[in-house]
């Protein structure tokens, strides 16, 4: 098994898979903060994003929803600085870049967004639970290390 301990290694990893299976591993991604955000369309996004005969109408509308999601949970976080509604904002952006459409990709990778955004959401909900730390890079590392020797 290729062992991933770093973030160079990592994000050199990520650059190295397709879209589908940076799709894969960001879902796999999200899929670990998607308890921060009870939402059907974050659980939509995570089906389809591991669904390699998606269509591009089907990638585009779940697209949509998420971002939908995604906004939405931004204006709830907004001033009052609610570190849970942080969290769902975080997983909703993660989702999206899941199944963000080919065209519509700018300058990272979605696996990379997943993977940030993720790391993000589970920031705030350390914080919010007046935690300490987390380790959710760590857990990234392995994930990808699992899903490059399968």
């Amino acid at each position: 098994m290729l062992s991933i301990t770093d973030e160079k290694t990592f994000k050199q990893a990520l650059s190295n898979l397709d879209i589908h299976q940076q799709r894969v591993v960001g879902a796999l991604f999200v899929e670990r903060v998607a308890d921060l955000f009870n939402d059907e369309r974050v659980k939509r996004a995570i089906k389809i994003a591991q669904n390699a005969s998606v269509s591009e109408d089907e990638l585009q509308s779940t697209y949509k929803a998420a971002r939908s999601a995604s906004i939405e949970s931004f204006t709830r976080c907004g001033a009052d600085g609610d570190w849970k509604e942080q969290a769902k904002h975080f997983v909703a952006n993660a989702a999206a870049a899941c199944v963000i459409p080919v065209e519509q990709i700018r300058k990272n990778n979605p696996a990379w967004e997943a993977a940030m955004n993720s790391r993000m959401a589970r920031n705030c909900e350390t914080i919010a639970n007046e935690e300490t730390s987390n380790e959710e890079d760590q857990h990234q590392y392995r994930v990808l290390s699992e899903f490059l020797t399968q």
